[in-house]
């Protein structure tokens, strides 16, 4: 039996390789069973109590939170371990990325000269340089991916989308699926038992990365016409390969989400997965408010987004990756008020909903086991 599909392009490993990548994501799931709740524990027995003597009451904000667990050791460990644990899961695929981008690009190359001859799936690819990356992206290594997603060290360079590809397997532990598209199919899974009629003739994903999560929506409405857009090159030259490899029809192009190139009332659906806190404060509002431009009346716009804890010591705990995994921007999100972002962007109050979503249990295995309840802005034009 050959590979799946989803990875026709990714490079092959090595037995070291391999067993490396092993290694990575067995020690992030043991930090994550074993060694994550002690935080709560050591919170509760050591760092609460001494903070309610030095200040006679509880700490107010996850920020009081942050200072009262910095000096644990059972925290600082276990928070170094994390940190290394994230610096090791890039170095475990980047050897073998290295190794074969010439390959990498020649098959992402003819991946695309398939598809502009109308030989493959029938998506395409526009890139436009004069897109200029937002702060937001520039200003740290996302994920502390060497470069982020956007640097380009090659021409055609396709090496951000095969890192984060292969990587993400490893820091989902394989709870994304063989494609890396359970976001996307959890989204689907939202709309489906929100409108169950409803069928959109045009989508567009926004920061959709490499399509992992756009992909299900091709799935789930075949005869719908599907846009993604992102604002990094490189992912986007990985994702059309992919995407063609895996003979799902989707439009992709260069483009930035606070204002694109699509004419008014241009889509039924507009969705994102996890892209908000990937963000910034300013830049959400004029996100949120082209949303509304592009859809048609009666559209959709549906946003998945990761909760950022219900009271301080969660919201401590889901802050970590913003003070050590260069989520730098994401802290803006905890506690923010989406609806209220949606209608001053002009939503009608009366189609506008920030919703939990509790992710429906297939199986043992959940796709961030501890995070099974998301949230989903929700508004209809």
């Amino acid at each position: 039996m050959g590979a799946p599909k989803s990875r026709e392009m990714r490079p092959s490993t090595t037995h070291d390789e391999q067993a490396r990548q092993d290694f990575v994501s067995a020690f992030r799931a043991h930090l994550a069973v074993r060694l994550t709740p002690g935080n709560e524990a050591v919170y509760e027995r050591r760092a609460l109590p001494r903070f309610e003597r030095e200040h006679g009451r509880q700490p107010a904000d996850f920020h009081e939170v942050r200072a009262a667990m910095r000096g644990d050791s059972f925290y600082q460990f276990w928070s170094a371990m994390q940190r290394c644990s994230q610096e090791r899961m890039w170095e475990s695929v980047i050897e073998p990325t290295e190794r074969e981008l010439p390959d990498l690009v020649g098959r992402a190359r003819a991946q695309a000269r398939r598809a502009a001859q109308g030989r493959g799936a029938g998506g395409s690819l526009q890139l436009d340089p004069a897109v200029v990356v937002p702060r937001y992206h520039t200003a740290v290594d996302i994920h502390l991916q060497p470069g982020g997603y956007h640097s380009e060290f090659t021409e055609h360079d396709v090496a951000a989308g095969v890192l984060y590809d292969c990587a993400l397997d490893i820091y989902l532990q394989g709870a994304a699926g063989d494609a890396n598209q359970a976001m996307g199919d959890l989204l689907v899974s939202f709309l489906r038992g929100r409108q169950p009629g409803f069928r959109p003739v045009t989508i567009l994903d926004m920061g959709c990365g490499i399509g992992n999560s756009t992909l299900p929506w091709v799935q789930a409405f075949p005869r719908a016409q599907v846009h993604a857009i992102d604002v990094a090159a490189p992912l986007l030259r990985y994702g059309h390969a992919r995407a063609e490899a895996m003979g799902a029809r989707v439009h992709f192009s260069q483009q930035n989400a606070e204002r694109t190139v699509f004419g008014d009332a241009s889509f039924d659906l507009v969705v994102s997965h996890i892209m908000l806190h990937e963000t910034s404060r300013s830049a959400l509002p004029r996100i949120v408010a082209e949303c509304r431009r592009l859809l048609r009346p009666g559209g959709l716009m549906l946003h998945l987004e990761i909760p950022r804890g219900s009271g301080p010591f969660q919201q401590f705990m889901y802050n970590w990756e913003v003070w050590n995994n260069n989520e730098t921007f994401a802290v803006y999100m905890t506690g923010l008020d989406l609806a209220a972002v949606a209608t001053g962007a002009g939503f009608d109050p009366a189609g506008v909903e920030a919703a939990d979503y509790v992710q429906p249990r297939r199986s043992e295995q959940r796709l961030y086991a501890d995070e099974a309840k998301w949230k989903v802005l929700v508004a209809r034009r």
